[in-house]
């Protein structure tokens, strides 16, 4: 759904469209002021929503609020996305039991620098207004800062859960960190932000920044959160250090393939957060389209945000080869691996068949499929590994590997081929 720039539509349309995926406005009442003086005066809202570069590579848990924000801009509003280049030095205390440590202001360049192409998957180059929270805390005084943390009383920022839990169990709570929410807070008085988004894990600091810009004289923001999205498990959030995510620049087919592996349930909650589908639209298909049906669209659809809509076909047909009907996708990636780093010690080739037998999981390792001998042994032990086409049981270690041809070698649901050659004077 977009709207064009130059009006806005009805109050209640922008309501419906902006409360889809939504876990809480603060408050509804105040949005819609905000929507209906937007729509008499022509101008657009101001949508913050901030992210600190703690990571360089995104997964679909972080688009869930991005495409809130691509929804207030579809409407016509501006969408601001705060890169929190300072607020990452200090680390988000957001959850975490012990100190964050801080990352260096290299890391934060170099992760800022990633974010700002990641996101754009989602919106709009041309509409978004991309900042830095350091342009404006960088030449903050001492004073500054006095004046800042006179606004906010350390007993208000101990009822924060995180540090209230830390004080309790006496675990220290650094002074820095109490500085985050202030920090995070001042962002929104600098921007005259008008709604600010985050995860419900964020509550407490889009608060903040409500009754910072209360006592810095503006109106304040209104805040609306986004679930937070389950991975793959349907269990834990979505996390790369957990092993449940999908990340926005994994290759189609795995996008694909990760997709199809959720339940049948979370599909539908996967169509809420990540897709623009109309809840009335998703209550059609559980009503009257398969699960499978829906699914593969669903995969689709968001192999299609991140890549194109083509590679979401390709997937879709090559995932349908792989799983349903037996076959090997047309397109896989090919790995060339040197026969010294796979070969067992002390064999040498065989002059019927021109072919070595290699450790199986050696190979696995060098194909990018595992990171560690030790993982790759225990895809074997699960049975989740084969070798052009054939299985390979639990307690196989060498496989005979023809030099310089390709093999196709699946683990799990990835597959590769492989092309095993031959080293110089062998």
């Amino acid at each position: 759904m977009a709207f064009p720039m130059s009006t806005f539509a009805p109050v209640e349309e922008q309501l419906t469209y902006l409360k889809k995926g939504s876990a809480e406005i603060i408050r509804e009442a105040d949005l819609r002021a905000k929507l209906e003086k937007s729509r008499a005066t022509g101008k657009p809202l101001r949508v913050k929503l901030g992210m600190d570069p703690t990571a360089p590579d995104l997964h679909l848990g972080h688009t869930v609020v991005l495409r809130k924000l691509k929804h207030f801009q579809d409407l016509g509003h501006t969408a601001i996305f705060l890169i929190g280049d300072f607020t990452g030095m200090i680390g988000d205390p957001t959850g975490r039991s012990a100190t964050r440590p801080p990352l260096t202001r290299e890391q934060i360049e170099a992760n800022a620098e990633t974010y700002k192409a990641q996101v754009f998957k989602i919106l709009d180059p041309q509409k978004t207004v991309v900042d830095f929270n350091r342009r404006w805390m960088g030449p903050f005084t001492s004073d500054d800062f006095v004046r800042l943390t006179a606004k906010y009383t350390v007993s208000q920022l101990l009822e924060r859960e995180d540090f209230h839990k830390r004080f309790q169990d006496e675990k220290p709570i650094s002074v820095h960190e109490l500085l985050y929410p202030l920090v995070q807070g001042y962002d929104s008085v600098a921007l005259e932000a008008d709604v600010e988004l985050g995860g419900t894990d964020q509550k407490f600091n889009l608060l903040v920044g409500r009754e910072l810009q209360r006592a810095y004289g503006q109106e304040s923001q209104v805040v609306l959160t986004t679930p937070i999205l389950e991975g793959l498990d349907g269990v834990q959030k979505m996390s790369k250090s957990l092993g449940n995510a999908i990340g926005i620049h994994e290759a189609p087919l795995e996008m694909y393939g990760k997709v199809m592996s959720i339940s049948d349930e979370m599909m539908w909650r996967y169509y809420e957060l990540l897709t623009d589908v109309q809840v009335a639209e998703i209550e059609k298909m559980r009503r009257e389209v398969h699960p499978m049906q829906a699914k593969k669209e669903l995969a689709r659809r968001i192999v299609g945000d991140f890549h194109s809509a083509e590679a979401g076909a390709k997937a879709d047909e090559d995932w349908g080869k792989q799983f349903q009907r037996g076959e090997v996708p047309e397109q896989l990636e090919l790995v060339e691996i040197r026969l010294a780093d796979v070969v067992l010690d002390g064999r040498g080739s065989s002059a019927l068949t021109g072919s070595f037998p290699v450790r199986i999981d050696k190979l696995i390792r060098q194909a990018g499929l595992a990171t560690s001998n030790t993982e790759a042994a225990g895809k074997i032990k699960g049975g989740g590994v084969s070798i052009a086409g054939v299985k390979m049981v639990a307690q196989e270690v060498l496989v005979n590997m023809p030099l310089g041809q390709d093999v196709v070698l699946g683990v799990g649901r990835k597959m590769k081929r492989v092309r095993v050659m031959p080293d110089a004077g062998t």
